[in-house]
């Protein structure tokens, strides 16, 4: 009889509707402005990738050695290069990654013996294609331009 008043009068139900009420304090919420306020981000954080250049120079600091390619997980980074016939140096020419398929893992970084791709800290990744998610060389050596709302 006890268990049938206590299933018809909800009993179990009110009180955890009392719980949930007295843990949803006002003072204890936080809410984030995020269009205006960019929130902080662990400092360990893989975001979008970024092809590091030379600061002097302005030329990149890719090799062309294709190992961030092999060590690649997902087989997203395609590296294509050309010997240059008066250095006998190879010279980058293409270099697409595509962040749809990306699950910043970071062992294209790891793999990168000269450090010129990195995983940044920046998280707005959107577009409205799937031709947005794959990055060109240009794309990776800016960086992401994250949109700056004003209010």
């Amino acid at each position: 009889m006890r268990k049938f008043l206590r299933t018809v009068f909800l009993v179990d139900l009110i009180q955890g509707l009392r719980v949930t009420l007295r843990a949803s304090n006002p003072k204890n919420i936080c809410t984030e402005q995020y269009p205006s306020e960019r929130p902080k981000v662990a400092e360990r954080y893989r975001g979008a990738p970024r092809l590091n250049t030379n600061p002097e120079t302005g030329e990149t600091l890719c090799i062309a050695c294709d190992l961030c390619a092999k060590a690649c997980p997902e087989s997203l980074i395609v590296v294509s290069s050309e010997r240059n016939e008066q250095t006998r140096r190879k010279e980058l020419t293409t270099f697409t990654y595509d962040t749809s398929r990306c699950m910043f893992c970071g062992l294209c970084e790891d793999a990168c013996p000269v450090d010129a791709l990195e995983l940044t800290q920046d998280f707005e990744l959107a577009s409205y294609s799937r031709k947005g998610a794959i990055w060109d060389r240009k794309m990776l050596e800016e960086g992401p331009r994250p949109k700056h709302y004003k209010f």
